[in-house]
């Protein structure tokens, strides 16, 4: 497993430096990015909570993703990120939320969406929510841990912006 110290630790330090705490909507990743945030110590202090939404039915009834969303662009596009990151502000006290839906194989990919394409959404009160996709190569676990480490940059990125 990858050591997440120094990136969520990095994270932790900018969010408490503002009195910001973070929720995180994850679906191909499992709770990856809620692990190895909550691998720090202290970070009950600015960790709100998480939402692994795996199924499409979670992400409707958990984080209020449009169920047309999902019919329309599918679990894998940046639209359910938004919409998955909105939710989990909605649905906590946090100030900033991120979230990760994607295909990490092995299986599952087809040509327009191929394993390795996750999609992502980060953003908060004071942020507007913004999305990417992303390719990534590597095993099933190795796309997760870039897709995790893909997130926590986006969120540092936008709290020292």
């Amino acid at each position: 497993m990858a050591d997440w110290s120094t990136p969520a630790t990095i994270l932790g330090a900018a969010l408490k430096a503002r009195g910001y705490s973070l929720a995180l909507a994850e679906s191909c990743t499992g709770g990856m990015v809620a692990q190895a945030i909550t691998s720090v110590a202290g970070s009950s202090t600015w960790f709100d909570r998480g939402f692994v939404t795996y199924s499409n039915a979670a992400k409707v009834e958990m984080l209020g993703v449009s169920e047309l969303t999902l019919a329309q662009f599918g679990a894998v596009s940046e639209q359910t990120a938004a919409e998955m990151a909105t939710g989990a502000l909605k649905n906590s006290h946090a100030d900033i939320a991120g979230s990760i839906t994607g295909i990490a194989g092995p299986d599952g990919g087809t040509p327009d969406k191929p394993v390795g394409m996750v999609c992502f959404a980060w953003g908060g009160h004071k942020y507007p929510i913004k999305t990417a996709t992303q390719y990534f190569n590597g095993s099933r676990e190795e796309i997760r841990q870039q897709a995790a480490e893909f997130l926590m940059a986006r969120l540092l990125t936008t709290l020292n912006n």
